[in-house]
């Protein structure tokens, strides 16, 4: 087998013809009886590439139309606030977006430089704009959504669009069902239905907002930036190629931060990007491949961070341990802020997890006595915790999470890929120890969890089975050898359906979920007993998911 190209830089043939992915937006015409071009919002919105056709003008024109529609029948009258990331589809989705919004009446605010808006900026945004954020806050009579134009770290050829609703999260599918429902019956009806102004007139009504500005400039109200400064913490910051280029210039020019912007180049072919595992060119920042380049300058700056394209992720660089493991940094991240960090934060404040990131993170909570509400996959199901304060804190294993301000009013109810690279930071400011260090003392005292996922195969009908599976499907009584002490088809911490099955255990679990966009499954899988361990719970885990398939 030839070597892996896995974590070199890009070559010529790996870097897509930006040029033909547009003529391909605007001359591809999908065929609305194929489900694979056909609009659908998984947990980030809609997402495909205009060459697959499965992201075009036709797409945008519909979706935008539904999410004005759906505007109209929920009473959302206000402002809607519209950004986009670097791929080369967002200006183009965005224009059209501009279009079909301005034809329906609806105030659009852009960025004031025309730049590019990280997702939290928007969330941050909405939050603001609807009164949320600030103890006394007042909230528009009209209430304010958004929309962001983004794949967020998927490969340069593909193109996304995510709808915000005014708790400024991401769209559950009580909305996004809705809108894919009405895209795809206004591209079957030809776009008869879809309203559009000339793009000159339609940009010419936009109002100009300062995202960036109102973001950077309210940081000092979530994040000790004065700890970070005092201490001098030499930070490297790589937006790899994303959104957040401007932004981290801005912060380490207004806060007074000694921050380099590590890569300041935007190209929508991404050439300069390491290739990801499977050797394609993926803004992953929580992928060692994809992190390589930054990786090799570790020892350049006390705190190296990256980010994905919309900025709603974060990985972390320290010179001690190079890439942090998202759970890792998710875990002391929590013990940090909720082990006396965060004095004004409600006392009753909870710690939110995903149901399949790391049990490192329960049993911080436990020593630290704080209660931990465990949810199914997607930041959506910590978005009413985060507005009415009950979360402290939100993290999902896939390196995204937002936490509440210093006191304990809302910050974002999306991912903040900033905000958590800023807290590694204040984290070493602080503690004066590299978040990678105190994660080597967590598991001194709670033990070295081994922790992967796998894919498994699975066609569309047993994809269908597995995400409907209940506890009694499942006859194991153990697993790798320990006795099973739970299974799961709901989330413990609210009862919602987790779209698979969960299986626990004193020492490991594992939990299997159908792709959305694959014919596989997902299996997580953790063991505090070593990797030799973790490979007997991941082989019996593939044994359980097909006995209970039957």
């Amino acid at each position: 087998m030839p070597e892996s190209r896995a974590g070199t830089l890009a070559q010529p043939s790996d870097l897509v013809d930006v040029a033909h992915l547009v003529t391909a937006y605007y001359t591809g015409v999908p065929d609305p009886d194929d489900l694979d071009q056909q609009v659908a919002f998984g947990t980030s919105g809609h997402r495909g590439s205009s060459l697959r056709t499965a992201f075009n003008e036709t797409h945008i024109l519909a979706t935008t139309q539904a999410i004005c529609d759906y505007r109209k029948e929920q009473g959302y009258d206000g402002p809607l606030f519209l950004g986009r990331d670097t791929h080369g589809l967002s200006e183009p989705a965005w224009s059209t977006a501009i279009e079909v919004l301005v034809a329906n009446d609806v105030t659009v605010l852009v960025d004031a430089a025309d730049g590019y808006t990280p997702t939290p900026a928007v969330s941050h945004a909405i939050i603001r704009a609807n009164g949320g954020g600030r103890p006394g806050g007042r909230a528009q009579s009209r209430p304010a959504d958004g929309i962001v134009v983004t794949p967020s770290h998927n490969p340069p050829a593909d193109g996304g669009f995510k709808y915000n609703p005014p708790h400024g999260g991401p769209a559950d599918t009580d909305a996004t069902s809705v809108i894919a429902k009405r895209a795809n019956e206004l591209i079957r009806g030809g776009l008869a239905d879809v309203k559009r102004t000339p793009f000159a007139r339609a940009r010419a009504a936009c109002t100009a907002y300062d995202f960036m500005g109102t973001y950077v400039d309210d940081l000092p109200s979530v994040v000790d930036i004065d700890a970070i400064r005092a201490a001098g913490i030499r930070i490297g910051a790589d937006p790899l190629g994303g959104a957040s280029v401007a932004y981290w210039g801005a912060i380490a020019e207004r806060l007074g931060l000694d921050l380099t912007v590590v890569n300041p180049l935007v190209d929508p072919t991404w050439r300069f990007m390491t290739l990801d595992w499977d050797e394609k060119i993926r803004m992953d920042c929580s992928s060692p491949s994809a992190m390589a380049s930054l990786i090799h300058r570790k020892d350049d700056y006390q705190i190296a961070t990256g980010n994905d394209a919309d900025a709603d992720r974060h990985g972390i660089v320290t010179p001690d341990a190079g890439l942090m493991n998202p759970n890792h940094f998710l875990a002391v991240a929590i013990g940090y802020l909720f082990g006396g960090n965060r004095p004004d934060w409600p006392e009753t404040a909870r710690i939110g997890k995903t149901l399949v990131s790391s049990s490192m993170i329960d049993r911080v909570a436990a020593s630290l006595d704080k209660p931990m509400v465990e949810v199914p996959v997607g930041f959506k199901w910590f978005v009413p915790g985060l507005i009415d304060g009950s979360f402290g804190f939100g993290g999902e294993e896939s390196a995204g999470a937002s936490f509440l301000r210093r006191d304990g009013s809302t910050w974002t109810t999306d991912k903040d890929g900033l905000l958590l690279c800023l807290l590694a930071s204040e984290i070493l400011a602080v503690t004066g120890n590299t978040p990678s260090e105190l994660y080597a003392r967590l598991v001194e005292q709670h033990g070295d969890p081994a922790y992967a996922r796998v894919d498994a195969p699975a066609t569309r009908e047993e994809k269908a089975k597995l995400a409907a599976l209940s506890p009694d499907d499942v006859s194991a009584t153990s697993l790798a050898g320990e006795e099973i002490t739970a299974k799961l088809t709901e989330a413990p911490g609210n009862g919602a359906k987790i779209g698979g099955l969960k299986v626990v255990t004193e020492n490991a679990w594992f939990a299997a979920r159908p792709s959305g966009t694959e014919d596989v499954y997902k299996i997580y899988a953790e063991s505090f007993r070593g990797p030799d361990h973790l490979a007997e719970v991941q082989a019996e885990a593939r044994e359980v998911v097909s006995a209970a398939l039957g």
